[in-house]
């Protein structure tokens, strides 16, 4: 009998926790679309339109959001508040995040040029927080940061919530943005030398002291199917769909194009590579020609 009770009684809390993880899923309305939400290609260098589709749609960007992350990051490296190889201490709640990780673990020290790189390739959730927490104080306080600078930028229609962007929690709101004002962030960031540096890499080694490093393996498709592709960064959780920041060079010629929430995960790729493209063609072939001086 007494087992009989117990086991109910598990079963009911079970079912209690169901609900709740059930509730809060549906609480947050299903962005994503067919093919998409809307889309954006741009000159790099200038702004440019080249093609835009919905491209003022307020979305889910996922983990898109990091890139607003790596901007801050990077900023703060150029102007001398933080460095490369500085040690970053994994703390307690930087070592909770869920979703996609490095398995950081807590008084784990790495310096923060390998917690870039887990951040861009692996788009490594523990990673932002450690890193947030490491130079802000806090996740909240990073959240600041990354508001302010998109107010900076002309993010109008941005509002940040996460280091992250994975879906959010009971209480918590989703961080927000458009393709054109991504677009814009892509811009920015793009400026700063060395980023292209993370967003380009394919595969890298995470951990290296262990027996058995991890592997990263960046989530980003075009890097291999659309030539001159050098990043930038991809998105995904159930409400918010399929989303992509990603840019690419021909002739010396930039184009940046962002595709937000497509319900599927080809369908993005595919009309991201056709638009990056298209986008690339375009800015080659109405491209001044030079003059020559006599």
């Amino acid at each position: 009998m007494l087992m009989k009770i117990h086991l109910w009684f598990i079963s009911s809390i079970i079912v209690v926790l169901l609900i709740g993880v059930i509730s809060t899923a549906s609480a947050l309305e299903s962005m994503s679309r067919n093919p998409y939400l809307g889309a954006i290609v741009v000159d790099a260098a200038t702004g440019r339109v080249l093609f835009e589709d919905n491209a003022d749609v307020r979305g889910y960007p996922a983990s898109v959001t990091k890139l607003m992350v790596l901007l801050v990051l990077l900023e703060a490296v150029d102007s001398h508040r933080l460095a490369l190889d500085d040690p970053v201490t994994v703390t307690a709640a930087a070592s909770k995040i869920g979703g996609s990780q490095v398995y950081l673990a807590e008084n784990e020290v790495f310096p923060v040029e390998e917690m870039l790189y887990a951040l861009v390739v692996r788009s490594a959730n523990d990673a932002a927080a450690a890193m947030a927490i490491h130079y802000a104080g806090s996740k909240e306080a990073f959240v600041e940061l990354m508001n302010e600078r998109a107010q900076e930028i002309g993010m109008s229609n941005t509002v940040f919530h996460s280091v992250h962007g994975l879906p959010p929690g009971r209480g918590q709101l989703p961080d927000v943005s458009t393709p054109r004002e991504i677009a814009e962030l892509c811009r920015v960031l793009l400026k700063k030398t060395n980023a292209l540096k993370y967003t380009s890499t394919r595969k890298r080694l995470f951990r290296l002291d262990a027996d058995e490093p991890f592997v990263m393996i960046n989530h980003n498709p075009l890097l291999k199917t659309v030539e001159g592709c050098d990043g930038l960064k991809t998105g995904f959780f159930y409400a918010a769909g399929f989303s992509i920041a990603a840019t690419a060079t021909k002739e010396n010629k930039r184009a940046i194009a962002v595709v937000f929430g497509a319900e599927n995960q080809k369908v993005r790729d595919a009309k991201a590579k056709k638009i990056l493209t298209d986008g690339l063609s375009d800015l080659v072939t109405n491209a001044p020609t030079p003059t020559s001086s006599r």
